[in-house]
């Protein structure tokens, strides 16, 4: 592309979930959005890669638990938009630490959200693939987003309105701030001036734009960037037998859910070494994949536990795990997913776009400062 000056109405920089979220929910408003994409599309570099996330409505806190029901319907409208199954319900179970399981059931109730109370011996007859402990919950809303063909989804439909320019492979060399608008400087030469830029950055958010937003008067928080582990585990039962599943342990907390045709993925929730996200070699720390093996030989019988094919993520952790969805300026940010925000994507789309275009954050993801 020649090195000019644009002005598009919107310009997305991220292509992982959030930011393909962010692009489709702008066009479908009818604006203009410019997507760039430091890496190709569907790459393994971030947080958004892989066949398949959790959708759960288990959370001990309110807000979430709304969330969730908020991103089911927004789920149910995208599978209609795309004519594609992107959500299969499986259900979920949650077992382990009975004060957080009662938790998560006393939250379920108030929203009205059918589930069910097992005893591990009755959740071990319904789902012999996973050894339970403490108490036992479940609710059938649950289950597991084909997420490749969800981002897929949201880009093809962005693209299809004629509205998205959408760019791989080009990194962000540099953002000059001129006050109501910001000039963003890519690695093909582009220089793209725009009253509206949306970082969904994700763990490269406060590399990319923490010093812009430091002289706004606004802090990111302490976000932790970590490298994960999880592993894909061979089946020893067909795929109806396995719900997705998160065990609070006295230990490490740790989920879980079929991913069809590679196995059952299981990994610890946020335990993995801090990294640089351009800088990291993707290996496995050697103690800690054998403690995963080792849960797995013990609490998910119905795998293979001496055959796993790991797998590289990262986290961007808040200290709260609560995400960060702000806007400051011409500039709006969404970092801190904290190892949960793929279930709320096209939530988080609209969210970001409303931001984009003059709205309030949600107070409980606002910049503090």
């Amino acid at each position: 592309m020649p090195a000019h000056e644009l002005a598009p109405a919107h310009l997305v920089i991220g292509g992982g979930v959030v930011g393909a979220a962010t692009a489709y929910a702008l066009t479908a408003r009818g604006e203009r959005v410019v997507l760039v994409e430091q890496h190709g599309s569907g790459h393994d570099r971030g947080s958004s890669h892989g066949a398949t996330r959790i959708f759960r409505q288990g959370y001990a806190d309110a807000d979430y638990v709304a969330l969730t029901t908020r991103a089911l319907a927004r789920w149910d409208a995208l599978e209609a938009r795309a004519g594609r199954q992107l959500l299969d319900r499986t259900g979920a179970v949650d077992h382990g630490r009975p004060e957080v399981v009662d938790a998560i059931a006393a939250a379920l109730a108030d929203a009205g959200i059918p589930h069910e109370t097992l005893t591990p011996e009755q959740a071990a007859e319904r789902w012999p693939g996973i050894a339970f402990e403490g108490h036992v919950l479940t609710h059938a809303t649950a289950g597991r987003i084909r997420s490749a063909e969800a981002i897929e989804a949201f880009l093809t439909l962005a693209e299809a309105t004629g509205s998205a320019d959408l760019r791989f492979d080009t990194r962000v060399t540099g953002i000059e701030d001129h006050g109501d608008e910001l000039t963003v400087s890519t690695s093909d030469g582009a220089r793209i001036r725009s009253r509206s830029v949306i970082a969904a950055t994700g763990s490269w958010a406060l590399t990319l734009v923490g010093d812009l937003l430091a002289r706004r008067g606004a802090r990111l928080p302490a976000v932790r960037v970590t490298q994960e582990q999880p592993a894909h585990f061979p089946s020893h039962l067909p795929d109806e037998a396995w719900p997705s599943f998160v065990h609070w342990a006295d230990g490490d907390d740790v989920y879980g859910l079929l991913t069809p045709g590679e196995g059952v993925k299981v990994g610890f929730h946020g335990t993995g070494p801090v990294v640089d996200p351009d800088h990291r070699d993707s290996k496995p720390v050697p103690a800690e994949a054998e403690r995963l093996q080792a849960y797995v030989a013990r609490y998910v019988p119905g795998v293979d536990a001496s055959r796993p094919t790991f797998i590289s993520c990262l986290y961007d952790t808040t200290p709260d795990e609560d995400f960060v969805i702000d806007r400051r300026g011409p500039l709006t940010v969404a970092t801190g997913f904290s190892g949960h925000g793929f279930k709320f994507a096209p939530l988080l789309g609209e969210m970001l776009a409303d931001l984009a275009l003059g709205g309030a954050p949600h107070p409980r993801f606002a910049l503090t400062g």
